[in-house]
């Protein structure tokens, strides 16, 4: 990158690390560092919550995934279309969590369930969670490397260094600093500031990109070459599609029900609003708020996909491969035992010709592949297809020759050849300028997420492992330290993973698989808590324990199969059996679910393991909940702090659902929206519902009973909904959220200075409500540790007369329909 480039980099970055160490002051109590104090407006919510969730390990996954499968697959995600829209428009958990008070999900599980639970969930939260993040600073350092051209090593004093280390290294310690200053207030403000700054940036690089490829003679073309089964643009031409096909979309609905708001990646954002409704409006803008970022991912993708397969581009996506191969040979295989391989694949790359050394190796991996599929009586086809070499493909060549010193290095090569290929078209795609603005976007991007997880990841080990242990509280200096010290101890564990881990999946793969060990089962636990009276621990108990469990099997068979797993079955002569067993098993599923036992990788993919994990846990929960019920349900009201018990915002009663308000209600509109909530909520029902869904229903219908539209055809319309129509909303949403996310950062300030602190807004819980619930305790604003804690003492005295109030009403209640059920006889 130039001087130039590097300027529109440093820029940015050096106005977001000043408003970080000025937002530190407004920091006084626990709750403005867990949650930004509660105080946050609907626009800082949406952009930066936007900000934050798309991070740019997130960028590389669809780079990824687009690049393998294309639009043909995502077009059936429409279906999730009126699913999630009425899940977003109503409010669906995120309000109801709000409604709680809770800070963190192991609060809640506290109020729903026990302490015991609490601290049981919260464990395999954050071995989920960590494990989930730790790749996100190599995914990104390497992107950095590999997109800004930066040597593998550098030379300090005369010490040679990884780079890769050292870019870690550099942004976990800003991302550290960001989160220590001022916890939620800092990363909100600067997650806002980064996206407000993002939109031009945007625009800048939508605007070039469509300006230097056509779509119509270089991209649409580009897509539609592609063998029958394996379409990028015709989704109903995808059966051969293997990851990300129509199974991947149906687990991906059943999960955005089952599994809202079980991940906790951005778990700050979810308490930070100043009401449920805020809350409720901040996840409705969200809808509008993608415009221009949206369209910049889904066409970087495709840009990247057509240099690097068009006709137009032979020759600098030939030195691209070749640059990107020899670039990830020398970071995954730098040891001495690769050295012969080096040299011969370095020769190679440079002339194109295969010496007889490396021809006799890849021969030799050939011949070992074969062998080990000869062991499998079942596997003939996988022998045919191996004893018939592939294309030479420069990237099949290197990983072949990789596999005869080290299969797993050779699997990491294919990985990171994978994540680094549009990086590397992108750098000879861009000039000087959209370089620099581009690699501002993605340090952008890197920082936002590391400082949103870590955080998350940080509090929940605190909050709901640490301080649930303790009979004493923390005063609020102790809990404080306590947060910084352990958010900084996950930066170091996620540097420490990324630098000794080699991935082997798909990105979003593992994202599945890691996430799945606290997913697999956290959902049910979550909706069941929050709209469920008959819910109890011992269906949750059940139901994360299931679910961690199997998550845990697959994620350890995936990463063991190609070492271990299959030799030993083969050594040991089972291959047959479990080869029937398992690819008998999704034969009615085929070809959505297609099981083959090869030696190359587990034959059950993390999505899949994931299902498996959800229905297991789902169907526990509900029956073991049904067993141990008792009579006396659940008070749901005191736990949503409803009717009596309401103590934030304007009181009203919530309407019971009837045929009369069903609309509304599924539009989520109530008492408390205004003209201009209103507006917001049918434009996004009729855009997402009358032109989303319907025009999907409409082309469904066409294709079934009309016939199959042509290949050019569905180029041309993903063009339209893709490009023109999501440029169109991005040219508005960009105006409207920079003027609206200016005006509610300034509010946010006006309020936290103005706001009082509650010192015993800390996330314990007493009784079942928390402890800082100002429905039972009034006046506990600038009180001492010692008048706080006798203010607990108070509020545990109130719950436990409530506690007996409550259950002699409902004892008398109780007599007296008896008795008048004895009068009726």
């Amino acid at each position: 990158m130039s001087w130039i480039d590097w300027t529109i980099v440093i820029l940015p970055l050096l106005i977001v690390a000043y408003i970080a160490f000025r937002t530190q002051r407004y920091v006084k109590g626990v709750a403005d560092f867990l949650a930004a104090g509660r105080v946050a407006g609907r626009y800082v919510v949406a952009v930066a919550s936007g900000e934050a969730g798309m991070g740019l390990i997130s960028l590389v996954a669809m780079f990824e995934m687009y690049y393998k499968s294309g639009f043909a697959f995502g077009f059936w995600g429409t279906l999730t279309t009126p699913i999630f829209l009425i899940l977003g428009l109503t409010g669906y958990c995120i309000y109801r969590f709000r409604e709680t008070r809770a800070m963190t999900m192991g609060q809640f599980f506290e109020i729903r369930y026990s302490r015991r639970f609490r601290i049981f969930a919260a464990t395999l939260q954050s071995i989920s969670g960590v494990i989930n993040y730790a790749i996100f600073p190599a995914v990104g350092a390497r992107f950095l490397i590999y997109f800004c051209d930066l040597p593998l090593h550098v030379n300090i004093f005369g010490l040679s260094f990884p780079t890769f280390g050292l870019v870690m290294a550099t942004f976990l310690s800003v991302a550290v600093i960001i989160v220590t200053l001022g916890g939620q207030i800092t990363i909100m403000v600067t997650d806002c500031i980064q996206g407000i700054l993002s939109y031009p940036m945007y625009v800048v690089i939508v605007v070039y990109v469509l300006y230097k490829f056509s779509w119509f003679n270089e991209m649409a073309p580009a897509l539609l070459h592609r063998p029958p089964g394996q379409s990028m643009l015709n989704p109903f031409d995808i059966d051969k599609l293997r990851d990300f096909n129509l199974f991947y979309v149906f687990v991906g609905i059943v999960s955005g029900f089952l599994n809202r708001m079980s991940w906790a990646g951005t778990q700050g954002y979810n308490a930070a609003a100043a009401t449920p409704h805020e809350q409720k409006m901040g996840q409705i803008l969200g809808s509008w708020r993608g415009g221009f970022s949206s369209l910049m991912y889904i066409l970087l993708a495709v840009v990247g996909f057509t240099f690097m397969t068009h006709s137009h581009y032979a020759k600098p996506a030939h030195e691209v491969r070749t640059k990107l191969a020899w670039k990830a040979v020398n970071d995954v295989a730098g040891e001495p035992r690769f050295t012969v391989v080096r040299k011969e694949l370095k020769s190679y790359l440079k002339t194109g010709h295969i010496s007889p050394g490396l021809q006799e190796k890849l021969d030799e991996a050939r011949a070992m592949e074969a062998n080990e599929a000869k062991m499998d009586l079942e596997s003939s086809k996988n022998i045919e297809k191996i004893l018939h070499p592939k294309t030479q493909t420069i990237s099949y060549v290197v990983k072949t020759a990789l596999k005869t010193v080290d299969k797993s290095k050779a699997q990491t090569f294919g990985t990171i050849y994978g994540q680094m290929r549009v990086p590397m078209a992108l750098q000879s795609i861009f000039p000087v300028g959209v370089t620099g603005i581009f690699c501002a976007l993605m340090i952008f991007l890197l920082v936002s997420t590391d400082t949103t997880y870590l955080h998350s990841w940080g509090s929940i080990i605190v909050q709901d492992v640490v301080l649930p242990f303790r009979n004493k509280p923390f005063t609020p200096h102790q809990q404080l330290f306590w947060l910084r010290t352990v958010i900084a101890s996950v930066a170091v564990f996620a540097f420490l993973f990324s630098f000794f881990f080699g991935q082997v999946d798909y990105i979003m793969m593992f994202f599945i698989i890691t996430g799945a060990i606290w997913l697999g089962g956290a959902g049910p636990c979550i909706v069941g808590g929050m709209y469920w009276k008959r819910g109890t621990a011992a269906g949750a108990w059940a139901a994360l324990t299931s679910g961690s469990i199997l998550a845990v099997t697959g994620f350890v068979a995936q990463n063991n199969w190609v070492k271990y797993i299959y030799p030993y079955l083969a050594e040991h002569h089972m291959l047959a059996t479990v080869t029937r067993i398992i690819e008998g098993a999704s034969n009615p599923f085929r070809p959505y679910i297609d099981w083959h036992v090869t030696p190359d990788k587990f034959p059950i993919n993390s999505q899949e393991i994931y299902f498996i994990a959800m229905m297991v846990s789902l169907t526990l929960y509900v029956s073991l909940s049904l067993l141990t019920s008792r009579k006396k349900v659940f008070n749901m009201d005191r736990m949503l702090h409803r009717g009596k018990y309401q103590v934030e915002g304007k009181k009203f009663e919530h309407e019971k659902l009837t045929l009369g308000n069903l609309f509304h209600k599924l539009l989520g509109i109530d008492k408390q929206y205004t003209r201009g909530d209103k507006a917001l909520a049918w434009s996004v029902f009729l855009y997402s519902f009358g032109w989303g869904f319907g025009s999907w229903v409409v082309i469904v219908i066409w294709n079934v009973f009309f016939g199959h539209w042509p290949n050019h055809w569905w180029a041309n319309w993903f063009f339209l909904t893709n490009v023109v129509i999501a440029g169109a909303i991005g040219v508005i949403s960009t105006v409207w959220f920079t003027i609206g996310g200016i005006w509610d950062l300034n509010r946010l300030f006006k309020r936290l200075k103005a706001k009082e602190t509650n010192i015993l807004d800390d996330g314990r819980v007493v009784g079942h409500v928390s402890a800082a619930d100002v429905a039972l305790v009034e006046n506990i604003d600038h009180v001492t540790i010692e008048e706080a804690h006798e203010k607990e003492r108070m509020l545990k005295e109130e719950l436990a007369s409530q506690e007996e109030r409550e259950e002699e009403a409902e004892e008398e209640e109780k007599d007296e329909d008896e008795e008048k059920h004895d009068e009726e006889k």
